[in-house]
């Protein structure tokens, strides 16, 4: 035939850690040999790499002889990262380190390391505020964002928005309602500003069409030309930026 077929594979298959399922994403990878399964730097899922000829059974079969590693691996690192002194953060894609500012009063700032150039968030007060402070200023700055997103796109399609508002979902990274009310998820500050400005492209569309038809990708696509690519990065990455800030 001179061409082998693979089947289409799930997103996720599942393994029992003995104190409930865990999910592992699947990846095909036609340059891979051989299975491999790792676990992405800040992100709690694992990813199990399926080389080109590779079948959902076998990869079943992988990941339930790595229970005991991945019991090992996950059992040794936190489940969140708290917002507190030292700690690093995306930031606009950047990771950032939280430090004082040394000043009771005050605003928090973006800033960097005089001799290292070391990107830091600088916060003023009690260190004890440092987790709501940072969430804050987050918040502060992705409405800056996306309201200069969603201005600039709604006025390329001539619509108007009703209201823009934040939110901390896990389901979704945006949401446009009927009468055009804008819902964003604050997290977005937090990963690359062309992940942000796509999200904010694809609720303005919603804007003309609230539906995911061909029309609605179109116009998604004009205002945002790297959409598919943002959509791969969220589906990848999304997931680790629900680590930060964790009560």
């Amino acid at each position: 035939m001179g061409i082998f077929a693979t089947k289409a594979l799930p997103e996720f298959i599942e393994v029992d850690l003995g104190r409930g399922p865990l999910q592992i994403r699947l990846k095909r990878n036609s340059r891979a040999k051989r299975y491999i399964l790792r676990i992405p730097p800040g992100d709690p899922t694992p990813v199990l790499t399926i080389p080109a000829r590779g079948n959902l059974k076998t990869a079943q079969e992988f990941a339930n002889r790595q229970i005991g590693w991945l019991k090992e691996r996950l059992g040794s690192r936190p489940d969140t990262i708290r917002f507190e002194e030292e700690a690093r953060i995306p930031v606009r894609g950047v990771l950032h380190t939280l430090r004082s500012s040394g000043k009771l009063r005050g605003v928090a700032q973006l800033d960097h390391e005089e001799e290292t150039e070391e990107p830091l968030l600088l916060l003023p007060g009690e260190t004890q505020s440092f987790h709501r402070k940072t969430k804050d200023f987050l918040r502060k700055l992705a409405k800056e964002d996306l309201e200069g997103h969603v201005k600039h796109f709604a006025k390329q399609l001539g619509r108007t928005h009703h209201s823009i508002t934040l939110r901390d979902t896990k389901s979704r990274w945006g949401s446009c309602s009927h009468d055009g009310k804008l819902s964003f998820s604050w997290r977005l500050v937090m990963a690359p500003p062309d992940i942000l400005e796509y999200v904010a492209a694809h609720e303005v569309a919603h804007l003309v069409k609230l539906d995911h038809s061909p029309e609605f990708w179109r116009i998604c696509e004009q205002l945002a030309p790297h959409t598919k690519y943002a959509q791969r990065w969220l589906k990848e990455h999304g997931s680790q930026l629900h680590l930060y800030g964790q009560e």
